[in-house]
């Protein structure tokens, strides 16, 4: 295990200063968009065009998923059973909407159509390693089994980050047992940060993700979708979005402002997530936020290259800074994936 010592962890141990701004949540999120859709329109070209000539930093896409082809599914890459993709998702694909969308790199996400076969995934890195970064899926099995393939994927096919997707724990088990812990810990020895997907929403999660931050705090922890927090409507999101922004307590919790099309109750450029972007940033800083795509999903929605144009527009109407805009397109996931795409 030899290897351990030489990965460095990923982020640094000091915190940069948070950012505040002035947008006060509502509990009428459900307004109206201020402007007509034709001149948000016009604006997001606008503001893309504008942010493009200022920007300091290469666009990095956080988070995207890859599958085969059914081509390549037949010869080399199986879809695990049952789960069948509906819409493609080959790498081809993606390179061409990157280009489209001035995309620079991106952190590819095992996705569920593989399962715990990574051989496809792997075979991406390998061809392309300084334009994408993989995060791997944990296998929780009961038996301890998915620690040792962990570490393979970390240590020999060179991983950079974990998925706790809670969903694939045995029945009536969370991801605070005996191996998931153990999964957990042995990621923050690496300096690997671990994604989880609160796809159900945050509530069921977050005594959760408070409970392994507190034991681990050497662990990086990316949390996807905005841990699936919508626009309040009522009393009960609105609590549940709170306990989501007093996660940044915790220093080693990041957010990634992605999936925007799982979030938003509007039609792009879904613009009712300005406030949530506001004060995302005023609890966690624009240095722990990053935006991501979805990939494939995102294409079927408004489009790749729509999807970046949407987070200038929402970043706009939440009054960012140029500055932490550049962190949110980019710059937060180079510096926590140090030497990687580099100037």
């Amino acid at each position: 295990m030899a290897a351990v010592l030489n990965l460095k962890p990923l982020i640094s141990a000091s915190v940069l200063p948070k950012y505040s701004h002035s947008v006060i949540f509502s509990n009428t999120i459900n307004n109206k968009l201020k402007l007509p859709f034709k001149v948000s329109a016009t604006k997001m070209s606008y503001t893309e065009t504008e942010s493009d000539a200022n920007k300091t930093t290469k666009t990095i896409d956080s988070h995207l998923h890859v599958w085969a082809s059914p081509e390549e599914a037949a010869d080399k890459y199986p879809y695990f059973p049952g789960q069948e993709p509906t819409l493609p998702g080959h790498v081809d694909l993606l390179l061409q909407c990157m280009e489209d969308a001035s995309v620079d790199g991106a952190l590819i996400v095992q996705p569920i159509n593989h399962k715990f076969d990574h051989s496809f995934v792997t075979s991406v890195l390998k061809k392309y390693p300084t334009k994408f970064v993989g995060c791997c899926l944990t296998n929780p099995a009961e038996d301890g089994s998915g620690i040792k393939q962990l570490e393979k994927l970390l240590l020999k096919d060179g991983y950079r980050a974990v998925r706790f997707n809670p969903y694939l724990w045995p029945s009536g088990q969370k991801m605070t047992n005996k191996v998931g812990k153990a999964m957990f810990s042995r990621a923050g020895e690496l300096g690997v940060p671990v994604g989880i997907m609160c796809m159900k929403g945050p509530s069921l999660h977050i005594s959760e993700i408070e409970e392994l931050c507190t034991e681990y705090p050497s662990t990086p922890v990316l949390l996807d979708h905005l841990a699936f927090c919508k626009p309040p409507t009522n009393d009960e999101e609105t609590l549940a979005f709170s306990r989501f922004l007093k996660l940044s307590r915790f220093p080693q919790v990041y957010v990634k402002f992605s999936a925007l099309f799982r979030l938003s109750r509007t039609a792009f450029p879904y613009q009712d997530l300005s406030p949530l972007l506001s004060q995302v940033v005023s609890s966690f800083g624009a240095n722990r936020v990053m935006w991501g795509s979805d990939f494939p999903f995102i294409v079927a929605e408004c489009g790749y290259k729509e999807a970046r144009e949407a987070a200038t527009v929402i970043a706009n109407e939440a009054a960012l800074s140029p500055s932490e805009l550049d962190l949110i397109m980019g710059g937060t996931i180079k510096q926590l994936f140090k030497n990687q795409w580099l100037p």
